[in-house]
């Protein structure tokens, strides 16, 4: 399953830093983050539950940048 979600994030390097943390969260199969569209782009393992594992992707994001949104 795939889904899209606006997020709010201030720079590119951010946005990468977001991306690579989204893909080391457990229950995620990949993610992309489009800076420029302010998009995360996240595809999820077979069998995992999107808000539970979203949750997950927004502390593992909140660690590497702090400022950063998520809008489930």
């Amino acid at each position: 399953m795939k889904k899209s979600y606006k997020i709010d994030v201030d720079c590119a390097n951010c946005a990468n830093k977001m991306e690579d943390a989204a893909k080391k969260t457990s229950g995620v199969k990949d993610a992309t983050v489009n800076f420029m569209a302010l998009k995360m782009n996240v595809e999820f393992e077979d069998g995992q539950d999107p808000k539970t594992v979203m949750q997950e992707v927004r502390k593992n994001c909140k660690k590497v940048e702090d400022d950063c949104e998520i809008f489930i």
